[in-house]
């Protein structure tokens, strides 16, 4: 199904979700590595909304985000959850709309210092919330066994490998993980995809954090390492030593930070 289709063809969605997004106008979301069909709704006289769907099966992804949605509840500034549902073709998870804009925006150009400290600031929120009843494991075994299935699958894009891995094959670079995994994890609740789009900013605080489907107890360098990589392709390298002293850490751990941002190259 195209975005196009999926404008045109809102009478096949489940009859809830219908009713719910009746008189708003589709604007697809483009961008992102997920695969999930991301449209923003817009009335003009209703708050906005985003609308993910992916095909079904699809690992259930959409349902993985409601949940994780639903335990965070009111401890982070997160969406609100204003329907799930499924049909024989797809999942759908509708969503309300953070004020802001992402941490990408050029906008936030001229006031990089601010928005360093503001995003330390927000990741320490994040890995702050307790561990003890959380549901959700993304420690690393799991992890390296979750890339080791998506190897086995084929379904882990080379192209979209980056600097010097362009070079190299899948099953290269999982043998490099599992030779080089950390002895040790420091555990806390983690974003798991803790990137500048998925950080909304707005009035120079952060307004929200979006994309949970990843996020779990792990390392907080999953957290960390993906941060300082996507600040060096946003607004470049200098940022990222930065952040880590905003975050708190005077010398990081500069293995870790390898190793999860090459973990990351299977997702």
């Amino acid at each position: 199904m195209t975005p196009q289709e999926s404008v045109q063809d809102t009478k096949n969605l489940p009859p809830a979700l219908s009713k719910l997004v009746a008189g708003y106008s589709w604007q697809p979301v483009t961008g992102g590595r997920s695969g999930t069909t991301v449209f923003k709704l817009q009335k003009s006289d209703s708050t906005d909304l985003y609308l993910k769907m992916n095909p079904c099966p699809e690992n259930a992804a959409l349902f993985e985000e409601k949940l994780r949605l639903d335990w965070i509840g009111n401890r982070l500034p997160v969406p609100s959850v204003r329907f799930f549902g499924e049909d024989e073709a797809r999942e759908y998870l509708l969503l309300s709309a953070v004020p802001g804009v992402d941490a990408t925006d050029s906008s936030l150009q001229g006031q990089m210092e601010q928005v360093v400290g503001v995003l330390a600031a927000g990741l320490r929120q994040i890995h702050a919330l307790p561990i003890q009843n959380c549901p959700f494991d993304q420690r690393l075994e799991h992890r390296l066994e979750a890339a080791r299935t998506r190897l086995l699958n084929g379904e882990v894009d080379e192209s979209e490998f980056e600097g010097e891995n362009r070079s190299r094959d899948a099953a290269q670079l999982y043998n490099e993980l599992l030779s080089t995994a950390p002895e040790s994890e420091d555990l806390v609740f983690t974003h798991g995809d803790f990137c500048l789009p998925n950080i909304i900013i707005h009035r120079g605080a952060i307004s929200g954090f979006i994309d949970w489907g990843s996020a779990g107890i792990a390392d907080k360098y999953q957290d960390l390492a993906l941060a300082v990589r996507s600040l060096r392709h946003n607004f470049g390298a200098a940022w990222g030593p930065v952040f880590l002293r905003e975050y708190g850490l005077d010398k990081p751990d500069r293995f870790k930070i390898e190793f999860y941002t090459l973990l990351d190259e299977f997702f």
